[in-house]
């Protein structure tokens, strides 16, 4: 890898995602494209399809699943502190998930389970092969998912940290219901990263936040990136749309900026609760790239970074997930590319956030790029977004 950004090209990338903004597929966005020492930020649009407040370079926004791989690194600074093993049934500090039991089939009556083979380990929850997750298939079509729904678990739908149980309410819950697998057998995305974070919180003696805050976000210097945004900040919240209304065609909002997360959560999701910033989230990758190391200050250790980018799922544990794995691998709470079928090198790592946003890093490129947008990935056109996105990133490359 040698250069940094062809400024020509990154001019291409800005009327590529400026079309996006004119055509109304979302209201306003925030991209970051950064190579070595050249970081190039674009904010395009407003903060809502009504309000005339332009996207800003701090404009903080919800990053759904993209605190997975935020969360699975604060687990491993517990590893990394003997706090926990990866290959430790969880038992002692989550009794709630011991003794487990199994759904004999995943459309079977959850009243005939038979006993779990093994317990579940960190190295479960951290690869999310726990036995329990989302289910890609429409809501309802199995009994486990309706009662998923009925004790507000999550993992179904677009984060409400508004609306849930506190963490022990919330993992009794989840205690209460059989397993959808043996632990190990199946990925099954979601739940396994809001396990983590209780688990996190258990180890530490620390509520959670408080420890992602102390060990991981304030090192990075990651000073916009939290559970809820307070008051002074509320104004740099973008109002989140979820899909267009099916008879009007215009836009639905899904949370304000006074909503969901303008006060503190009564769980700290670990799968999908925080807000963040363009800036905020180029520290985080930035580190990983540097293998544990940013700025002087070391967060992790190398070995630690090498596994969690690491694909870490047989063809079988993924066959079910590729919709959303795409064809790629799982590392400790990210996805890992594991092939060549696009621009980009395999080996790169990151994820997204169903609310609208994506984080990926190359370290054969020592590439990083980040889209924020605050319409949900499922929207009409979203998917064509973030792909010309990427498409134009790997373009603005100069070697």
């Amino acid at each position: 890898m040698s250069g940094g950004l062809a400024a020509g090209r990154l001019g291409r990338l800005h009327d590529v995602l400026a079309g996006y903004v004119e055509r109304g597929a979302v209201p306003g966005l925030v991209a970051l494209v950064s190579r070595g020492g050249d970081t190039h930020v674009d904010a395009i649009g407003a903060v809502a399809y009504d309000a005339p407040a332009p996207m800003r370079r701090d404009t903080i926004f919800r990053i759904a699943s993209m605190t997975k791989p935020m969360t699975a690194t604060a687990a491993m600074i517990c590893v990394e502190e003997c706090l926990l093993r990866l290959d430790e049934p969880v038992d002692a500090l989550l009794p709630e998930l011991a003794n487990r039991q199994v759904l004999r089939r995943i459309d079977g009556p959850l009243d005939d389970p038979v006993p779990a083979e093994r317990a579940i380990t960190v190295r479960d929850l951290l690869t999310f092969r726990m036995g329990f997750g989302a289910l890609l298939v429409p809501p309802d079509t199995y009994p486990i998912q309706t009662a998923v729904r009925e004790l507000s678990i999550g993992g179904d739908g677009p984060p409400t940290p508004a609306a849930g149980p506190g963490s022990d309410e919330w993992l009794r819950r989840l205690g209460s219901l059989p397993l959808m697998a043996q632990p190990g057998e199946r990925w099954l995305y979601h739940v396994s990263g809001d396990v983590l974070g209780i688990l996190i919180a258990r180890a530490t003696g620390q509520a959670y936040g408080e420890f992602l805050r102390e060990r991981v976000l304030a090192p990075l210097g990651m000073d916009d990136t939290g559970f809820c945004v307070p008051p002074e900040k509320l104004d740099r919240l973008p109002t989140s749309y979820g899909y267009d209304d099916p008879h009007t065609g215009k836009p639905q909002v899904f949370d304000e900026p006074t909503g969901q997360w303008s006060t503190q959560p009564a769980m700290e999701a670990g799968a999908g609760g925080l807000v963040s910033t363009v800036d905020d989230c180029l520290a985080f990758s930035r580190m990983l790239l540097g293998k544990g190391r940013y700025d002087g200050r070391r967060i992790l250790s190398r070995p630690s970074v090498d596994l969690m980018t690491a694909d870490h799922l047989t063809a079988e544990q993924r066959e079910d997930g590729s919709v959303i794995l795409d064809g790629g691998g799982w590392g400790f709470g990210m996805g890992v590319r594991t092939r060549r079928d696009g621009f980009a090198n395999p080996g790169q790592f990151g994820w997204a956030g169903g609310l609208g946003t994506t984080a990926y890093a190359d370290p054969e490129e020592d590439l990083v790029g980040i889209l924020m947008t605050q319409k949900l990935l499922g929207a009409p056109e979203a998917g064509c977004l973030f792909e010309d996105f990427w498409t134009s990133t790997y373009q603005a490359i100069d070697d």
